[in-house]
């Protein structure tokens, strides 16, 4: 069995179960076992463990921290608050030993199963294998919709492990490749006398065979999926009466890199659930942003950038919108493989997240608008409308949390005015912050009581100043807007004024009734009790 260190149990740790606080040192010590200590237990023998406090919460384990400090454990688990476990974080430092801290309200059972899962190195193979399989299933599918084609991932031997939908056009190699769950032997033997399997292994890139219409065999495009020098596998694709499309190639390079991820989870037999927690955890603090880095070997220093995909309000509201919500995770994942092999791809907020790392500079913001209109553009091609908000570049990967919630900010306005597909916070910035106003002033429960009632009951006037305020009080504009003549709107406008005995050439008045116009537009205006 090899050593397992706390990056490992971080690994599968769900983040809403608990988090590192600070890492041992060195960064690489092996956790041997797990224990569960309680104020009683003074004299266990405790080096090379990670020990669970029971029965303490927060500074009440200082007594137990100090004994158990210099007997060197590898790292400590206890209960409690960012804030409560400060004190025990600083103790624990000096000595090189790590704190995680667990959830209040997580069972030690739960805990202690995740940790000796991996501290025994139980074996997966059946559970990594079913999700394996869905998974690669999944790129096949995806890459063969992008690419036009019939697609096969085969493995090293030529064993078949997954392929797209089956249609009329594939022909006799690909349909006895999938009966047969492995390439006709005939033909693996002509592709190596043509040299196929020789330029894959050399060019890591993607390779065509011409069609051969005397063995019934049309055009074909391939791809060696590589793990370092190692190769995995291959996907193969078919050309369908259409052809291949454009960006074919770079579309196979992605698709390897994501096939490749999978292979290497499946080789490897780690617990591949929770996936979803490496987003959590690079945005998370900077210990833990670097046991994630470092688990994926990336360089955390560089630049960064976080990329939030969501479905447009459409195709969120639509009955198939989870299918929809996995396709455009699938797609995303293929295109940022392409643009950067250590991009992760997860969730967000229920946005599909693309952290980019390891960026060459802070100036990358042509190529990431590129990388997130290819993006759209498969979409679209997949029949999924999508909206993406680009995050500034952060200057490393543990700053990049900081860029998260006004990412997602952007992300929100972007679907709520569905003006454009791709934007950044520069595009935004105005509309941003007045979302992010009336956000805090819907939590708030004072509201102004006679422009509340006006908005819930004269939706004409109401509209009027909508249309009114994102003229710049122009009348004569906000009538072209309405197709009403100048002077109905000075009467409305007017009669507003009147009603609420706001001036809306005040400008304290104007932002009053900005904040109420956005709730009342987005249909979240309550009064004061609540009631709409």
């Amino acid at each position: 069995m090899g050593s397992v260190s706390v990056d490992d149990i971080l690994e599968d740790l769900p983040a809403g179960l608990g988090r590192l606080m600070s890492r041992p040192q060195p960064t690489d010590t092996p956790v041997a076992q797990a224990l569960i200590l309680d104020s009683d237990d003074a004299e266990r023998d405790v080096s090379g463990a990670l020990v669970c406090l029971m029965g303490v919460r927060g500074r009440e384990a200082l007594p137990m921290v100090r004994r158990l400090a210099s007997s060197r454990p590898t790292a400590v688990a206890l209960k409690g608050t960012a804030g409560e476990a400060q004190e025990i974080e600083e103790l624990l430092r000096p000595a090189g030993v790590g704190l995680f801290l667990i959830e209040p309200t997580a069972g030690w059972d739960t805990v202690l199963a995740v940790i000796n899962g991996r501290i025994r190195n139980a074996d997966y193979h059946s559970d990594v294998l079913t999700l394996i399989e869905e998974d690669l299933f999944a790129i096949a599918q995806t890459t063969a919709l992008l690419t036009s084609s019939h697609v096969v991932i085969e493995d090293a031997a030529n064993k078949v492990l997954a392929y797209s939908t089956v249609s009329n056009d594939i022909d006799e190699l690909r349909r006895a490749s999938i009966l047969t769950r492995r390439g006709p032997r005939k033909y693996e033997a002509l592709l190596k006398d043509l040299g196929a399997y020789r330029e894959l292994h050399r060019s890591r890139g993607a390779v065509r065979v011409p069609e051969r219409p005397e063995d019934g065999l049309k055009e074909r495009a391939a791809i060696a999926i590589f793990a370092g020098d190692r190769v995995m596998g291959y996907i193969w694709l078919q050309e369908t009466g259409s052809g291949f499309a454009a960006n074919v190639d770079e579309l196979l390079v992605g698709a390897a890199r994501r096939a490749s991820a999978e292979l290497i989870r499946h080789r490897n037999q780690q617990s591949v659930h929770l996936r979803e927690d490496r987003i959590a955890r690079l945005l998370s603090n900077p210990d833990e942003a670097a046991a994630s880095a470092q688990f994926a070997q990336i360089d955390a220093e560089r630049p960064a950038c976080l990329l939030l995909v969501g479905l447009s309000p459409e195709d969120a509201r639509a009955a198939d919108a989870d299918l929809k919500h996995g396709e455009l995770a699938n797609l995303a994942a293929i295109h940022a493989a392409a643009f950067k092999a250590s991009a992760v791809v997860g969730q967000y907020e229920g946005a599909t997240a693309v952290v980019v790392p390891e960026l060459r500079s802070g100036d990358a913001g042509t190529a990431l608008r590129m990388l997130a209109e290819a993006i759209v553009k498969d979409a679209r091609r997949l029949g999924v409308g999508v909206h993406i908000a680009i995050g500034q570049v952060a200057s490393s990967l543990f700053a990049l949390r900081t860029t998260a919630s006004e990412t997602a900010a952007v992300l929100r306005c972007l679907r709520r005015t569905g003006q454009q597909p791709v934007a950044t916070l520069d595009d935004f910035e105005a509309e941003v912050v007045l979302d992010e106003a009336a956000r805090a002033f819907e939590s708030s429960p004072i509201r102004h009581r006679t422009l509340t009632r006006l908005c819930l009951e004269d939706e004409e006037l109401a509209q009027t100043l909508v249309d009114y305020f994102a003229s710049g009080l122009d009348v004569a504009e906000c009538g072209r807007r309405m197709g009403l003549h100048r002077n109905t709107v000075y009467y409305r406008v007017a009669k507003a004024s009147r009603l609420t005995d706001l001036d809306f050439g005040y400008p304290a008045h104007v932002a009053i009734a900005a904040l109420h116009l956005e709730l009342w537009k987005a249909r979240r205006l309550t009064t004061a009790g609540g009631a709409a």
